[in-house]
């Protein structure tokens, strides 16, 4: 007897192939789409049956999975974030976190020192006082939130690249994981940790970086959503084994461009 598929509620599969396949060049992407806009396309995509909510659960993986791949083949060290002039900005800008404001973490400065380890030559703790002496440029860009809102922001520091090539990491690994004060952490591709916008964050609107936006150092990455942008960072791993991520472990996408 033949085996009945049935609709999961809230999920379309066409549309979920559809929007799969835009993220793929022609001609690779027409020759998905001839495939079938159907469950057959979503089964073939996801190496299962669309019939219940783990399958479901399975499916949305994999096609998270699939999105990171594409995401990341299409993205280059060319393809800049736009930036804004002064007027644009954002005032006042938002804060955002899984806590409150008064709950933000108190790192104490004088104390402070990023761990850095991992595939790199030079495993030391640099101290703010030389990472603040590290040349630093401004940016003007926009802030993208996964929860729907966006603000555009002025934040100054360091080039994570620039900050790689001295510290001799390994730019042929996979990943920069990150660590922060409060526990959280995330992960990026080599790529993205070596896009020219990718900035080791110590200032935010011209002053030196206020607490609630990640003092003393946030890694700001203007091609990804804000929650691939650490705050409160206190260390810095290079490393070709996958480290996940707090939101990433929960099923988020990890990839997260934009």
């Amino acid at each position: 007897m033949a085996r009945i598929r049935k609709a999961v509620p809230g999920v379309d599969p066409k549309l979920l192939v559809k929007d799969a396949a835009k993220l793929l060049p022609d001609p690779a992407r027409r020759a998905f789409l001839r495939g079938g806009m159907s469950l057959g396309a979503l089964a073939f995509l996801a190496g299962c049956d669309i019939v219940d909510g783990p399958s479901a659960e399975s499916a949305l993986s994999k096609i998270s999975f699939f999105n990171d791949r594409v995401q990341a083949w299409i993205f280059g060290l060319n393809r800049l974030a736009p930036t804004y002039p002064e007027s644009a900005i954002t005032r006042p800008f938002p804060f955002n976190a899984y806590y409150t404001e008064d709950e933000a973490p108190e790192v104490e400065g004088d104390t402070y020192k990023l761990k850095v380890g991992g595939l790199v030559q030079e495993k030391k703790s640099w101290p703010l006082s030389e990472l603040y002496a590290l040349p630093q440029e401004k940016q003007i860009t926009r802030h993208v939130c996964v929860e729907g809102w966006s603000a555009i922001g002025s934040w100054t520091g360091a080039r994570l690249s620039d900050f790689l090539q001295r510290i001799g990491a390994d730019t042929k690994a996979k990943y920069v994981n990150f660590i922060c004060a409060e526990g959280y952490s995330t992960s990026i591709d080599m790529p993205t940790a070596l896009h020219p916008q990718t900035q080791m964050t110590f200032r935010f609107a011209d002053e030196i970086l206020p607490r609630a936006y990640g003092y003393p150092m946030k890694i700001r990455i203007p091609t990804k959503l804000g929650f691939k942008n650490p705050k409160y960072v206190t260390e810095m791993y290079v490393t070709n084994d996958y480290p996940g991520g707090y939101w990433e472990d929960q099923g988020y996408n990890w990839f997260s461009g934009l």
